[in-house]
């Protein structure tokens, strides 16, 4: 209400997803290829566009006449009560869309309660971020699972010192996806030192090149590859030259093609006390894989289209997932919780995940379009616009509190067929 009252626009000059998407691609025009790498697809983007038809082909049926003036969001996930089902998906190399990367979205998160879940390939150190998310906001750390068990270890701990909660392991990215946008500019900001910071603040990673772990780090704005490759391979700067070199030192750990099987989560949870969430899943088979290895949730992702072209719709992986026996016995004896990710963007959106059977939702292009924009701000917006958009839309809906939608897919959704 304060933007019609006060007649004021909002930070980012609008709340319309395809105008702030524009407007974040009109910010980075100098350095185009940053913004493709962010939010670019693998291949024909095909999975990208199968993402957004797979949410448009379910419609939602409100009801009428249901007493929905006083409405929650709230909702308990792994015994923590938050004040919405939305999480800040984990996305890297922030910096390279703004000067204040990681920095200004754990910011924004804690100041609006969402809790963030942190990259490994962060372009700030676990330290600096959980400094700046606050130490009273909620953060899950997101695992490139490291190809040596020291260095996994050692993020593990420092994880869990920082104040970070729940594991998030990323299943889908042991290598790089078939990117031609990123392919055709050799567009890799790790091979200069860019979204390697939670490797060059490790004791352990450092300590293999002899040097000490690095805190308070900040990657340059705007990052221009070429003048960095011009100064070491032209001008001979060993400096920089040591940094290209620890960037693929990095990558050999984080993106190393070494393909992990089910077997080695057992390490994983000999190694972590706290909750543990396998991100990526899209078969009914995985899924229920993952509750007989002990696992305390899954995101339902095919990482918003970024690895496989070609690749089922993300809410079509959920409405399969979420029909199997076994996923729904295990999430009604709260012994697995399921998550949705891959092509949020409006308040509707989040309510069909919600009834199909997620118990939150992540968010994630949509505040990078925002960051791009105005930082800190742009933002906080993109998490308010989308909370504020759940909170009416579940009104008009004939629903007051949040968790009376999930599960409740025949209910609530119809689905559309469409045909190519």
């Amino acid at each position: 209400m304060d933007i019609y009252v006060q007649g004021q626009p909002p930070v980012l000059g609008t709340v319309s997803i395809k105008e702030i998407e524009d407007k974040a691609r009109e910010a980075m025009k100098d350095h185009i290829a940053a913004y493709m790498y962010t939010f670019g697809s693998a291949g024909t983007c095909s999975t990208d566009v199968a993402n957004k038809r797979a949410i448009d082909s379910w419609k939602i049926v409100p009801r009428m006449l249901v007493g929905a003036t006083n409405r929650t969001l709230e909702t308990t996930i792994f015994g923590v009560r938050y004040p919405s089902p939305l999480f800040v998906a984990p996305i890297g190399v922030q910096g390279i869309l703004h000067a204040d990367g990681e920095l200004a979205t754990a910011r924004a998160a804690g100041n609006v309660g969402v809790p963030y879940i942190m990259s490994t390939a962060a372009t700030r150190s676990i330290e600096d971020v959980a400094q700046a998310n606050g130490p009273n906001a909620h953060r899950w750390y997101q695992l490139y699972w490291p190809r040596t068990s020291e260095i996994t270890l050692s993020l593990l701990n420092r994880a869990k010192a920082n104040g970070f909660t729940a594991l998030v392991i990323t299943l889908d990215t042991m290598l790089l996806g078939w990117r031609p946008h990123d392919i055709e500019t050799s567009y890799l900001p790790f091979g200069y030192g860019v979204g390697i910071q939670v490797g060059t603040s490790d004791p352990v990673f450092m300590k293999r090149h002899n040097l000490e772990p690095r805190q308070g780090q900040s990657t340059v704005f705007p990052f221009e590859p070429e003048k960095i490759r011009e100064a070491a391979l032209k001008r001979g700067d060993e400096r920089v030259a040591k940094e290209m070199g620890l960037g693929m030192a990095w990558l050999g750990e984080v993106n190393s093609g070494v393909f992990r099987t089910w077997e080695d989560l057992r390490f994983i949870r000999d190694n972590w006390d706290g909750p543990i969430v396998l991100k990526g899943i899209q078969r009914v088979s995985d899924a229920e894989k993952a509750i007989a290895h002990g696992m305390d949730g899954i995101v339902v992702s095919n990482h918003g289209g970024r690895q496989v072209d070609g690749a089922i719709g993300s809410m079509d992986a959920l409405d399969k997932i979420m029909r199997s026996r076994k996923v729904r016995a295990a999430q009604q004896a709260g012994k697995l919780t399921v998550l949705f990710d891959s092509g949020i963007r409006t308040g509707s959106d989040v309510i069909k995940a919600l009834a199909i059977g997620a118990q939150g939702v992540l968010i994630g292009r949509p505040f990078m379009y925002g960051l791009a924009i105005a930082g800190q701000e742009g933002v906080e917006q993109i998490l308010m616009q989308t909370i504020c958009d759940l909170n009416m839309t579940m009104g008009l809906c004939g629903y007051s509190d949040i968790n009376e939608i999930i599960g409740k897919r025949d209910e609530i959704l119809m689905k559309l067929e469409y045909k190519l």
